[in-house]
């Protein structure tokens, strides 16, 4: 594929997929195989796991809508980053939120690597947290610093336990 049919298989992906719920779409873009290097707990592997990823997100805000902000290819590779919005009007299942009926704006951005005209690889990096906090589900200062010392604790003792034995060793 050239440059500019990598950035428009990328916005397909985008605006079909993800913005209109199009699946089917995934088996025109996707190798069977695409390798997601951030893929989400629970995800399930390949094709799946991107239908599964989008269906998740669009259940939990059913009037997104994305908007490719910045599209770059050099014939191999293609990266994007987006702006969604949307109102959380569903459950956000990864997280087992109901919904606020709050808007959102987050942003995103993926890199793509693309082989016999479909998508073989994927990295990728959303603003989940930035996402969260125009939720209003920021935890509150307090909360943070008692999990950070609780974290600090764990942590200094695990530097105080010994090391396992090697094995083999007389």
């Amino acid at each position: 594929m050239d440059a500019e049919q990598l950035k428009d298989l990328y916005r397909r992906w985008l605006t079909e997929v993800w913005g209109n719920g199009n699946y089917q779409v995934v088996d025109e873009v996707f190798a069977a195989d695409i390798q997601d290097h951030n893929s989400l707990p629970g995800q399930p592997a390949g094709r799946a796991g991107q239908v599964w990823a989008a269906r998740m997100v669009r259940d939990a805000f059913p009037d997104l809508a994305f908007t490719a902000d910045v599209v770059v290819s050099d014939g191999e590779y293609v990266t994007g980053r987006w702006t969604m919005t949307g109102t959380n009007t569903g459950t956000m299942s990864l997280f087992g939120i109901p919904p606020t009926g709050r808007e959102v704006t987050m942003t995103g951005q993926e890199i793509f690597r693309a082989a016999g005209g479909v998508f073989v690889e994927v990295w990728h990096q959303e603003d989940v947290g930035g996402m969260l906090t125009s939720l209003g589900l920021e935890p509150p200062p307090v909360m943070m610093r008692l999990a950070a010392r609780r974290s600090a604790r764990r942590y200094r003792r695990e530097l105080r336990r010994p090391a396992p034995a090697a094995a083999g060793r007389n």
